[in-house]
């Protein structure tokens, strides 16, 4: 979800809102630093949950596979982790983005000799210094180390611990370098930060994402799910299919009143105070985002 630390400096309001709303998480799950808990998934699949995002893995006779590897802090349970697997090392990092709660290991665990993969555009965000407007921050450019050694455009497949793991490519949603990771045989989906389950979902305009494609990401996710499949949110408990197709509801239901207040030429603060999201808050404003700073990022990031 999130780059690096943020710079001193000039914020909005919606920057400084936000800013104060991701203090206060970090400050909640302070217990939580530098630490993982295991939620079995399949038979070889696992989630590793704790602060940032939830990190997806497979284990078995190739080694250990992961998508995502949270944030450096996480490093050495991360390695204690996979030692207690034993069944070798880390050989493949796939990222869902750039974020650094997504990315945050990749020096240390390239170091170690994975192998880590993702979009172009990851490549591109994590080689550079980039600008995240609505958090107020500037993200230095990662080590070399950090980098992405294999990239893709539309997505790639990996055949490990008898899966076919398609990377699918999905533009402009949370970013404009998300993917969906899909391990075929064991029925399970891993959805980076395009699924906030339980959570208004951030949505980075200033990487490229975007309302529409957010929508449009979920139902590339829900075509690939089936009643039974296993699906880890980039943010959130464990989650399935139906509970998916709740979280569509709501993100397009928003976008639809969204679409309609720009159409009646509405500004930003006329939207907030309509409260397009009234109906939906009691379930879906528990994250660090208020229902304002939601439908102002979402609002602005309608083209």
């Amino acid at each position: 979800m999130f780059g690096g630390h943020p710079r001193l400096g000039k914020r909005s309001p919606l920057a400084f809102a936000l800013v104060i709303g991701l203090a206060w998480g970090a400050a909640a799950s302070a217990q939580e630093d530098g630490e993982l808990e295991s939620v079995d998934v399949a038979p070889g699949v696992a989630m590793w949950t704790g602060r940032g995002g939830n990190i997806g893995v497979s284990f078995g006779p190739d080694g250990v596979l992961l998508i995502d590897d949270k944030y450096p802090e996480h490093v050495p349970a991360v390695r204690a982790a996979v030692e207690r697997l034993g069944v070798g090392p880390v050989r493949i990092v796939l990222n869902t983005h750039w974020h650094g709660d997504h990315t945050g290991g990749n020096a240390a665990l390239a170091g170690a000799g994975a192998v880590i993969v993702a979009h172009h555009n990851v490549y591109a965000r994590l080689s550079t210094d980039q600008v995240m407007p609505a958090l107020g921050r500037t993200v230095k450019a990662s080590p070399r180390a950090a980098l992405p050694l294999v990239t893709f455009a539309d997505g790639l497949s990996v055949r490990f611990n008898g899966n076919e793991i398609r990377v699918i490519h999905l533009p402009a949603a949370h970013t404009d370098g998300d993917a969906i990771v899909h391990l075929v045989e064991a029925d399970v989906l891993h959805l980076g930060d395009i699924y906030f389950n339980g959570s208004y979902p951030f949505v980075d305009t200033g990487s490229g994402g975007g309302l529409e494609g957010m929508v449009a990401a979920v139902d590339r996710g829900l075509e690939l799910a089936g009643p039974a499949t296993r699906i880890l949110p980039g943010h959130g408990p464990l989650s399935n299919r139906s509970e998916l197709a709740v979280y569509r509801r709501m993100l397009a239901t928003v976008r639809d009143r969204l679409v309609a207040a720009r159409a009646a030429g509405k500004t930003a603060d006329e939207v907030v105070a309509s409260r397009p999201t009234a109906d939906f808050d009691a379930k879906w404003a528990k994250g660090f985002l208020t229902p304002e700073q939601f439908v102002r990022l979402a609002y602005g990031s309608l083209r």
